[in-house]
């Protein structure tokens, strides 16, 4: 064990929520990607897609452009059967797996601690790696410093030992003290609140798809962070509840739909 030792101002790890947490419509694109993200195995054929897009006012020639421009720009692969996620976009339906059913353990007061070493990096790479390090649910202490608490489920990439080395600390400051500098969670907690009234007045199904598009991203920032330290009345649980269930009733449709092609 060592002790974090504070040096410099504190970071606020921000994926910030947008002011306004309204969702705005989804492109032809994103109801495409959206069906396919929440689809196991992420595979549809063209008449597929063109039966589930009709009920979220996707027309078939914007359909059709929409598939040639997203196979072009990689998020697509063409099949023998339809079009299937690309590898990029299979990791990110990981992610968006992993959000909305993260695997947590009981939490003792260990910190997981990454220290950047690697130096002479571009800002392109810093910047990759900052969105990865922010990905794993990590937030920034001071700069090339990173920590949480140990209470997630899961490894970190052994990829990260070539740029980083990575311990167990236990900070000097109040656990609960130091989450609240580290992420904005009122804020969170606020958004959170927002989507789930959205998700009440929604009816139609475009408009339920486009709601939830917003809590899956939502979702992606929440730090999944140990009760103890989480503010009162947290949303977390009821943002993932609210969304598993429309999962269920999505894949209903699907298949509904599907299985009557």
């Amino acid at each position: 064990m060592i002790d974090v030792v504070e040096y410099g101002p504190m970071r606020r790890n921000d994926p910030a929520p947008p002011d306004d947490p309204r969702p705005r419509p989804l492109s032809a694109r994103s109801v495409v990607l959206s069906l396919l993200l929440g689809t196991h195995p992420p595979e549809l054929s063209a008449r597929e897609l063109g039966r589930l897009v009709e009920g979220f006012d996707v027309g078939g020639s914007t359909l059709r452009a929409a598939l040639s421009r997203m196979v072009a720009a990689g998020d697509l692969r063409r099949t023998d059967t339809g079009y299937r996620l690309s590898e990029r976009l299979l990791e990110r339906q990981r992610r968006q797996d992993e959000s909305v059913e993260p695997r947590t353990r009981a939490w003792d007061g260990d910190w997981e601690l990454v220290v950047i070493t690697a130096t002479g990096r571009g800002p392109a790479e810093r910047a990759d790696l900052r969105t990865r390090l922010a990905a794993l649910r990590l937030a920034e202490l001071r700069e090339g410093v990173w920590l949480r608490p140990a209470n997630l489920e899961r490894g970190l990439p052994a990829a990260l030992d070539e740029v980083a080395e990575r311990c167990t600390a236990r900070p000097g400051r109040p656990a609960r003290e130091l989450a609240a500098r580290l992420w904005p969670l009122d804020t969170w907690s606020g958004t959170a609140r927002a989507l789930l009234g959205h998700i009440d007045r929604a009816a139609r199904p475009a408009e339920r798809l486009t709601a939830f598009a917003a809590v899956v991203r939502h979702l992606l920032a929440d730090p999944v962070l140990p009760p103890a330290l989480l503010p009162a009345g947290w949303p977390g649980d009821a943002l993932r509840s609210a969304y598993g269930e429309y999962r269920r009733e999505l894949t209903g449709e699907v298949r509904s739909r599907v299985g009557g092609a």
